[in-house]
């Protein structure tokens, strides 16, 4: 990696932006303000190094879509209900450059290793938090919501960590695993305590794949185990369970009303949606049908129906085809399972599976906190697969030779 001869100084000021990227990680599961400082920071020295190496821009082929995803959400917001409201939103588009970011600035295995001790970190920090305020301040019936401020948030945040940490304890090498396979545990205790039926079923899609990665047949067992941990819940549990199966629940009608109330936007606003952030502006007329309950609520509990209400349905198609794209770019990845990129792209498949999954019943994909780190986890994988390639980069997360993917066409 080249250095920074303008600081007068031998350090190799380019590894900086990884560095960083690392500490944003460090406050993940903890602080909104200073992850996003940190994701600032880094991507600002990143673009100077770019531009003083006068180095080309690389990322996964799947950034592409999201590239003319957030295109068309500029377009969606100068067109808005709202222009003001929406445009402000959009700043979290930024987010969405932790993608080449990540891909780019890390030059060494240990780096990724690192980045996922990070994370780590945040996570057992977050939930010792979590749990001493739950046991020993908490209110009765209060759902655990860690420094998020919102259970849902939290819940979605545990969703990744725990596709993480379970692929690293079945497919990482060592006694480290351990350390992974504790934490599983204790992540699926914290998000029992949201109570956010979303989020389990994302963290039940995400265990089943990489369950399946690892011993397909295993799989058989995770319902006769799902069982035995209902039978052995509190009554509180097993009531919130249940509850998923039933559309007489409030929360369930809700989100009946909000889809129909959606499907009925989209028809009136099909090319470029409402404007992002201005959805909950636009369903309070009487005529999307909406209960008052209902209306109070910010948006339509649902990533596929809100992206196409807020943004339009061209956005909606971009924003699937990078969906899409990363689930078959992940498989090319996952056909050599003795690749040391395999459990970061197990990790990676187990999270976009469950996002996509709980994002039937909920609007994940909108919260910048969740949105940040499944980015970053999505991306890992390549990163690793990217250094495979260059000397010196190392032979991947497990210290086993890696299988290197296709350079991403005219940009890599």
């Amino acid at each position: 990696m080249r250095r920074f001869s303008s600081f007068g100084r031998k350090e190799d000021w380019g590894s900086l932006p990884a560095q960083l990227l690392i500490v944003c990680l460090l406050f993940s599961m903890i602080s909104i303000s200073l992850e996003q400082i940190f994701l600032y920071l880094a991507i600002i020295l990143w673009a100077i190094k770019l531009l003083k190496e006068k180095a080309s821009l690389a990322f996964p082929k799947f950034f592409l879509p999201l590239l003319i995803f957030a295109g068309l959400s500029l377009v969606s917001s100068a067109f808005s209900v709202n222009p003001g409201m929406s445009f402000w939103d959009s700043r979290e588009l930024v987010t969405f450059l932790i993608i080449p970011l990540s891909y780019a600035v890390f030059s060494r295995a240990k780096e990724i290793e690192r980045a996922c001790y990070s994370i780590w970190v945040s996570a057992a920090v977050s939930m010792l938090y979590s749990f001493h305020r739950y046991f020993f301040k908490a209110a009765a019936g209060e759902r655990i919501k860690g420094f998020m401020g919102h259970y849902m948030t939290q819940a979605g945040l545990l969703v990744l960590f725990i596709s993480l940490a379970l692929s690293l304890f079945l497919f990482q090498k060592g006694k480290v695993r351990f350390l992974w396979g504790g934490s599983f545990v204790l992540s699926l205790f914290a998000l029992a305590l949201t109570l956010t039926r979303s989020a389990w079923i994302g963290a039940a899609v995400a265990a089943c794949v990489i369950i399946f990665l690892y011993k397909p047949k295993a799989v058989l067992l995770l319902p006769v185990l799902a069982g035995l941990v209902y039978l052995a819940s509190p009554p509180a549990l097993k009531q919130r369970a249940a509850s998923i199966f039933s559309l007489e629940g409030y929360s369930n009608r809700l989100r009946v009303e909000y889809i129909k109330a959606g499907v009925k936007i989209i028809r009136d606003y099909p090319l470029l949606g409402t404007g992002p952030d201005t959805v909950d502006m636009v369903f309070q007329h009487p005529k999307y049908g909406l209960s008052r309950d209902a209306r109070q609520n910010v948006h339509l509990h649902n990533n596929f129906v809100q992206i196409a209400a807020e943004r339009g349905l061209p956005a909606l198609l971009a924003w699937l085809t990078f969906v899409g794209w990363a689930f078959v770019s992940l498989a090319g990845l996952l056909r050599n399972k003795s690749s040391g990129v395999f459990p970061l792209a197990a990790a990676s498949l187990a999270a976009l599976s469950a996002m996509v999954v709980s994002g039937f019943f909920e609007y994940n994909f909108g919260d910048s906190e969740i949105t940040l780190l499944f980015l970053f986890i999505l991306t890992m994988p390549f990163a690793m697969a990217r250094m495979t390639r260059s000397p010196g980069g190392g032979n991947g997360f497990s210290g086993r030779a890696a299988k290197a993917e296709p350079p991403a066409s005219g940009i890599d």
